[in-house]
């Protein structure tokens, strides 16, 4: 991952010498997103920029606009240490999108009441989370998943949904 990174930083150099309003457009972001996850995979073992996808796609196809778009496909990059946490001070997006990557980025050890306070207060991140728990929750995903891990998540997904009122 260390390489990744520091093809990461030189790429977002070269986007911030674009200017000071340079945003990455949503291609890039994409592009980054499956090579910061590159090598990672699901609880199923499948590639998982296949979820980032997913989630991508369930923000766009729920109306959702670029910056949460782009907020979806950076969902767990830093969660997953896919990039570091100080990569997103300097990268070339909106502030808007910044928020919300860093409201729906779960901190070890954080209560989910916490967590999911966090997301209801950060304008924009309830529909990123709402496509991720659908995605998560997929009954076709779940039913690959041994029966303790299965019940697990979806009590988990629930409890989730229930605090951020989408239950």
């Amino acid at each position: 991952m260390v390489r990744t990174h520091r093809r990461e930083r030189g790429r977002q150099s070269a986007a911030q010498s674009r200017g000071p309003a340079a945003v990455l457009p949503l291609s890039e972001v994409e592009a980054l997103a499956r090579r910061a996850h590159e090598g990672q995979t699901d609880k199923a073992g499948r590639p998982y920029a296949e979820h980032l996808a997913a989630v991508a796609e369930g923000v766009r196809a729920r109306g959702g606009n670029d910056e949460q778009i782009a907020a979806a496909w950076l969902h767990d990059a830093i969660e997953d240490d896919a990039l570091p946490p100080a990569w997103l001070d300097d990268a070339a997006l909106t502030p808007r999108t910044k928020a919300m990557v860093r409201a729906v980025t779960k901190r070890r050890g954080e209560p989910v009441e916490a967590y999911t306070a966090r997301i209801l207060a950060t304008p924009g991140a309830l529909l990123i989370k709402q496509a991720d728990l659908a995605h998560n929750a997929d009954p076709a995903r779940l039913a690959v998943l041994d029966a303790a891990t299965r019940e697990r998540l979806t009590v988990k997904y629930a409890k989730v949904r229930a605090l951020l009122g989408l239950a």
